[in-house]
């Protein structure tokens, strides 16, 4: 069970991600994206606690897709998986640094899940929609990948939610 705390910087996390993507929505969908707050999935990085937040995210600001439904499955099921899968690699590898690239790189490669959801919503050509939204994917989490780090140093996003 989350403490109350903890359920609070869940919720901020989600509010913050929820008004990022609806200021920046024209680069939020569709099949270029550059949905900047998914920089926030380094943040399981330093605690899997982050992913109730994250994931929350995620849900309500698909709400505000113009794909509807797809989104919320489609969407979702890309942050379950990718954070899933960096959650269980955290466990064995322990460098921040290597964590941020290898969280990089999933999210990336798994942007197959969201050119297959607009493949299947608006009939979009899979590949030359995978490489676009992989683009995107790559650029905010490479950008982010420093940011958090550097955020890190003076926030210490482990310390924050651990000590809730």
């Amino acid at each position: 069970m989350l403490k109350t705390k903890s359920l609070v910087t869940n919720a901020v996390i989600a509010a913050l991600y929820i008004a990022i993507s609806l200021v920046l929505e024209p680069l939020s969908f569709m099949s270029v994206q550059f949905r900047v707050p998914e920089m926030f999935n380094h943040l399981v990085i330093f605690s899997p606690r982050y992913f109730f937040g994250i994931v929350m995210g995620v849900f309500i600001t698909n709400l505000f897709s113009p794909l509807g439904v797809y989104d919320l499955f489609f969407g979702v099921g890309h942050s379950i998986i990718s954070l899933g899968l960096l959650i269980l690699i955290r466990r064995s590898v322990k460098n921040v640094k290597a964590l941020l690239v290898i969280n990089t790189v999933i999210f990336t490669a798994t942007m197959a899940i969201i050119a297959l959801e607009l493949y299947l919503a608006l009939e979009l050509p899979f590949w030359a929609t995978y490489l676009t939204t992989a683009l995107g994917e790559f650029g905010v989490m490479a950008i982010g990948a420093p940011v958090m780090y550097a955020l890190n140093k003076s926030l210490n996003f482990n310390k924050i939610i651990e000590q809730l």
